[in-house]
């Protein structure tokens, strides 16, 4: 027979006698997380606790955090690109007539 925990996915790990429940959370893959990542963390940390209580319990934080550094640099890497076009900068210009 089952226990509740076993029922909900839990499982136990066995320390001699007794039956010892692993209450870490799932292993999430490594992706970095830079600086929008670390503010992410620092913003939910202060402001959200609850959503970060429950993103971190469920082993989904560190996605999350890596999910919000990705979005983060492209959206950067494309305001970049949309200024350069608009204000008539190319490679040509930065070559010939850099600022100093």
């Amino acid at each position: 027979m089952k226990s509740i925990f076993e029922q909900q996915g839990g499982t136990y790990t066995m320390q001699g006698d007794y039956r010892l429940p692993n209450l870490l959370p799932p292993t999430e893959e490594e992706r970095p997380i830079g600086v929008w990542g670390q503010r992410r963390l620092n913003y939910l940390k202060h402001h959200r606790k609850v959503l970060y209580y429950n993103l971190l319990t469920s082993g989904k934080l560190h996605s999350h955090l890596a999910d919000v550094e990705e979005q983060a640099q492209n959206l950067f890497s494309r305001l970049v690109k949309e200024y350069a076009e608009k204000g008539g900068v190319a490679e040509q210009l930065k070559a010939t007539d850099q600022m100093m």
